[in-house]
């Protein structure tokens, strides 16, 4: 079970009957909006509601590696681009699509949808 703390902490509990060990992973030291896996559960997105977003790999290392900050374009949300779990997009208020590798962060692409983006 991984959930993220007050702060920015990313914290995995493995749990097996009635015991319990408790891990911290990472600490963003940003508040953590959102956490998503991706299709083949090898990774994790750690998205903060100030536009940075992180990829976590659990069976690797475990190092957190700074995707994209987004902080001065009105970040709304990120995820996995599927098939596969090489490249994550980021989409912003105004409407503005992008793709990143989450080899090393590099930007590939973006798409300006002509339109304000909201979630609902």
């Amino acid at each position: 079970l991984y959930f993220s703390a007050q702060g920015g902490i990313l914290i995995f509990y493995h749990i097996k009957d009635l015991q319990y060990e408790m891990k911290i992973c990472a600490d963003i030291s940003q508040p953590i909006s959102s956490l998503i896996f991706s299709p083949d559960y090898t990774s994790l997105l750690l998205v903060t509601d100030q536009g940075t977003v992180y990829s976590y790999k659990p069976a690797h290392s475990g190092e957190v590696v700074k995707l994209l900050d987004t902080s001065s374009s009105c970040f709304l949300a990120a995820d996995f681009l599927t098939p596969g779990n090489n490249y994550c997009v980021s989409v912003t208020i105004s409407g503005e699509v992008q793709v990143w590798s989450l080899e090393d962060g590099t930007f590939l692409s973006k798409l300006n949808l002509g339109i304000e983006v909201h979630v609902t």
